[in-house]
């Protein structure tokens, strides 16, 4: 089976990257992190995991990620989330299982609440992570320095620094999932690792306490890190994903 490969017009001249398997039943779409792209170790695995079952998938570049258009210092979780609803109503129409790795996990929520899905799959899922991941975490110079300049170049354990802006913090408090309980019906699993840097894995329970519907689960993987990307968790990933699409037959 070929994977398929194209750009989407967001619809203001911004053009998507995207690749997509053919496939029966229900689709799987992978939902990136803040600053990842569509080439990751987890977006490969559920490609050849999906391609071995005959199971569709989508995965894709927001934009300012990877080979899509523009900058991510304009990026929001606003726009992001728009990326992440033009592509998948253009190319995964239907109910779709949902993977959100990180601030993808919060994405996935967000598109929940709108329109229906088959289930959800959180890997180190960061809802509300502008404000409670970042902001309360932020030393007073560095919050001037975002307030005054407009953004700062926050250091990555993952590469080169990148650009924290106050356009993201403001545009995310609009966002927040978790000062509330979340009306999402739908079968929602969280892999997260108690060793995560980034996402402690107590913000896990956090979704699980907010989320109204009653079929939630959280697998804690004690020496798990934020990327949960090692063979084992890679295998978690299959094994958590195929009964959410045994009732396609797959």
């Amino acid at each position: 089976m070929k994977e398929l490969t194209g750009t989407l017009d967001r619809g203001d001249g911004t053009r998507l990257a995207w690749r997509r398997l053919a496939g029966r039943g229900t689709g799987v779409v992978f939902l990136g992190g803040f600053n990842s792209d569509m080439t990751g170790s987890k977006a490969e695995f559920l490609a050849g995991w999906c391609e071995a079952r005959g199971t569709p998938f989508l995965r894709f570049d927001y934009s300012g990620h990877g080979a899509s258009d523009g900058r991510f210092a304009d990026g929001t979780i606003s726009r992001w989330a728009e990326d992440a609803a033009c592509v998948i109503e253009a190319l995964a129409p239907g109910p779709q299982v949902l993977v959100g790795s990180s601030m993808g996990g919060w994405i996935a929520l967000l598109l929940a609440r709108r329109s229906p899905v088959r289930a959800l799959v959180g890997i180190a899922p960061a809802p509300d992570f502008t404000e409670d991941l970042m902001w309360a975490e932020f030393t007073p110079d560095i919050r001037a320095t975002i307030e005054r300049d407009g953004l700062w170049q926050r250091p990555s354990d993952y590469g080169a620094p990148y650009p924290i802006t106050r356009a993201l913090i403001e545009d995310g408090r609009r966002h927040l999932l978790l000062r509330a309980p979340l009306a999402i019906d739908a079968p929602l699993r969280i892999l997260q690792g108690q060793c995560d840097p980034d996402v402690p894995w107590r913000h896990a329970l956090r979704i699980a306490e907010v989320v109204t519907g009653a079929d939630v689960r959280v697998h804690l993987i004690k020496d798990g890190d934020h990327r949960l990307s090692r063979p084992a968790d890679l295998a978690l990933l299959g094994e958590t994903l195929a009964p959410l699409l045994l009732q396609d037959g797959g």
